[in-house]
């Protein structure tokens, strides 16, 4: 079963530019450059284990850890995990070649991790009117 979920999300993955089973992409100029290279990916299916997760991004760089977030009290995973890169600029391509891609039947959104930080408050803008039934 594990052996076909990733031979399943190799097939699900198609991109350009690969060689000698690596993603190569052009060098991002200095003012793109990725503020770290941790990646926030969200849209993650129940059935990812963090093997698959690295599988698919390793094609980019060297992959240097890979942690799913799991519910405490169920043990299932929470549809979000983060991709750590040895490589600032591996960051970079696997966020832009992953992001809206398809992973086992489900978009994948990437995006560059936030630092966390300790005893600051976190600040989460509130759009007015949005889903909550207001007209």
């Amino acid at each position: 079963m594990k052996e076909s979920l990733i031979q399943f999300s190799r097939r699900m993955i198609r991109l350009p530019n690969i060689l000698n089973g690596r993603l190569y992409c052009s060098h991002p100029s200095a003012s793109s450059q990725p503020p770290n290279n941790k990646l926030f990916v969200a849209g993650l299916s129940w059935s990812v284990d963090e093997k698959s997760l690295n599988d698919a991004f390793s094609t980019f760089g060297q992959v240097t850890e890979v942690r799913i977030m799991y519910d405490k009290e169920t043990g299932r995973s929470r549809g979000f995990g983060f991709v750590h890169f040895s490589k600032d600029e591996e960051a970079n391509c696997a966020k832009d070649a992953m992001d809206g891609k398809a992973f086992l039947g489900r978009p994948l959104r990437v995006s560059f991790a936030l630092e966390k930080v300790r005893g600051a408050p976190v600040v989460v803008p509130r759009l007015t009117g949005v889903g909550n039934g207001d007209k």
